[in-house]
């Protein structure tokens, strides 16, 4: 076996089970494990002597001590959710990191060399603090970790899409045991561009299980509170089982013991497919939103590729057939293709000869931005609106710049507030850092500055704020490490919409119409968000004006333009 030396591995880190790989001379090849598997567990456990465990000894170990294991914990990346395992807290990125440094051993066991750098694969939906996070764990485990690869473009690269025909749309299904992301790719010369990206990070095989848990607990009348952590433990694996047998059953059956007594579970494969009519759905939206995000069609996709192990279910294979309506391809383990991916990309960073050169481009998942005042009908201002500078699924690297304005008299300072995410509203969206610039004191309006923001692969953002009137400039590489919120306060600002509870907008219908409007702003980019904030603004100052016949004019109107834009994202 022929290996380079200072080799880059590749690895996918994933919720259920991970794996590595490497590129040699007859390609890109997966580096078994120590019990000699392709997959490797994402559990973790540790026993009374504090020894951690990875793999499939962790979830043996777990199913016997359910305190002391931890999976799944991949959907909490860059959160502040801590798992106690006897008597060790951790958080998902150190969790993260002892599944890595299995995963580097196995590599060096195998390969014979020492392994120090690796290329890790991500959603494509993950956001900035949940990719940093990822890389902080590589690191924890002692990886060089330079590059940090979208897992439909690792699948895209896997499939040897890079090689194929100039000028080719592929959308990458991406189903994996604990998230959904779904992409669309198009091959032009040498150039594999990201069009676009959507998806869930809690949306993923394992609900597919949870659902069978669910519906054999309701059946028997069991309470979840009833059954100890060892015995949910055992049910879950049970349900699991049972999902997996549909691929070649049209019925299945879940035997538990419970109390002295077998308790047991039918279900068709029918009445399956019925249960899972809500999660599929939820599979459904992301897909519309990335075709409407990259402005094409479904039939204009040349090729669709499957990703992930969820996606080998039956209940999901046969319903991507209905919704795509052409068969996917599966020329490639659904399991293996992310790791593959990445390793060929780790060869392409080594500059291996072997491999084809290709450029790999990459979208901003989420819209970046900053917070401004808006000027309402009757000459104030009003704080706390978002600006986006930088809008979802823009490629990547990307440099844009806007210009904003002093807003009162005499004013000597802009501060300049860093978010990322969706909403109209400042409160409402991610905090990633603030700078604050110094202006001339002068007439409102007559200074200016200009906020560039540039972006690049690496997911690093670096702002720069140019005072025009006297030339100074100021830049700030924005890390994403501080100024984090957690799920928490995120859900927390969310609830708290301020500009919900102003007169008269109790009314069920006025309220309805501005969520309606919210979400439809956060679903679109460009002019047709421009158009929607344009409005939504018109419909806030009606409310504003208490009129009954203005509240209602707006709303009949409103409601119209909001029934047209969303007929034309079906």
């Amino acid at each position: 076996m022929h290996v380079c030396k200072n080799m880059i591995i590749g690895i996918d880190l994933g919720t259920t089970n991970s794996l590595c790989a490497y590129y040699s001379d007859e390609g890109a090849k997966i580096i078994p494990n120590r019990l000699g598997k392709p997959l490797t567990p994402s559990v973790v456990s540790v026993d009374e002597q504090g020894m951690v465990s990875v793999g499939e000894t962790a979830q043996e170990y777990g199913l016997l001590h359910p305190d002391r294991a931890a999976d799944v914990f991949k959907r909490f990346m860059g959160t502040d959710k801590k798992y106690t395992l006897g008597d060790h807290t951790y958080n998902a990125e150190e969790l993260s990191a002892f599944v890595l440094r299995a995963l580097k051993e196995d590599a060096e066991t195998y390969l014979k060399e020492e392994v120090t750098e690796a290329v890790i694969s991500v959603p494509a939906y993950f956001d900035d603090k949940r990719r940093k996070a990822t890389k902080r764990a590589g690191e924890l485990a002692g990886l060089k970790v330079e590059r940090i690869i979208s897992e439909p473009t690792a699948a895209a690269i896997a499939y040897g899409l890079y090689e194929k025909r100039a000028n080719t749309r592929f959308l990458v299904f991406d189903l994996g045991g604990g998230t959904f992301d779904v992409s669309i790719l198009e091959l032009f010369e040498n150039i594999l561009e990201v069009r676009a990206v959507a998806g869930d990070n809690y949306l993923g095989g394992e609900d597919f299980t949870d659902l069978l848990v669910s519906e054999f607990l309701q059946k028997n009348e069991i309470s979840p509170d009833a059954l100890t952590l060892r015995e949910l433990g055992r049910l879950h694996k049970a349900a699991e089982n049972a999902k997996r047998a549909f691929t070649d059953e049209d019925e299945v059956s879940i035997v538990f013991p419970y109390q002295d007594e077998d308790k047991e579970f039918h279900i068709s494969l029918k009445d399956y497919e019925a249960l899972c009519e809500p999660l599929l759905e939820k599979i459904r939206k992301p897909v519309q939103r990335s075709l409407s995000d990259a402005h094409i069609k479904l039939s204009d996709i040349d090729e669709v590729v499957l990703v992930g192990g969820a996606t080998k279910l039956s209940t999901v294979h046969n319903f991507i057939v209905k919704l795509f309506r052409k068969f996917p391809d599966t020329s490639i383990n659904p399991d293996e293709a992310v790791a593959l991916g990445a390793a060929i990309q780790a060869a392409m960073k080594e500059r291996n000869e072997a491999v084809k050169e290709v450029i790999l481009t990459d979208v901003c998942s989420f819209t970046l931005g900053t917070e401004i005042s808006v000027e309402r009908a009757n000459g104030m201002y009003e704080a706390g609106h978002f600006m986006p500078i930088i809008d979802r699924n823009t490629v990547i690297p990307a440099s844009r710049t806007e210009r904003v304005y002093t807003l009162h008299d005499n004013q000597d300072s802009i501060r300049v507030n860093v978010l990322q995410g969706e909403s109209r509203f400042a409160q409402n969206n991610l905090l990633l850092g603030s700078m604050t610039v110094r202006v001339p004191k002068n007439t409102a309006g007559e200074e200016a500055v200009d906020i560039t923001y540039t972006y690049d692969i690496n997911s690093l953002l670096e702002v720069q704020v140019k005072v025009i009137s006297t030339g100074e400039v100021k830049k700030q590489i924005i890390k994403g490490k501080s100024n984090e919120m957690s799920e928490e306060e995120v859900q927390q600002r969310m609830e708290e919409l301020s500009y919900l509870k102003v007169h008269p907008r109790d009314q069920e219908e006025n309220r309805l119409l501005l969520l309606k409007g919210e979400r439809l702003y956060e679903e679109s980019t460009g002019d047709t968000r421009v158009m929607i904030d344009m409005w939504l603004r018109k419909f806030e100052e009606a409310l504003n004006s208490r009129s009954r016949e203005n509240i209602e004019d707006a709303r009949r109107e409103l409601k119209e333009q909001l029934a047209d834009l969303e007929d034309s994202f079906i």
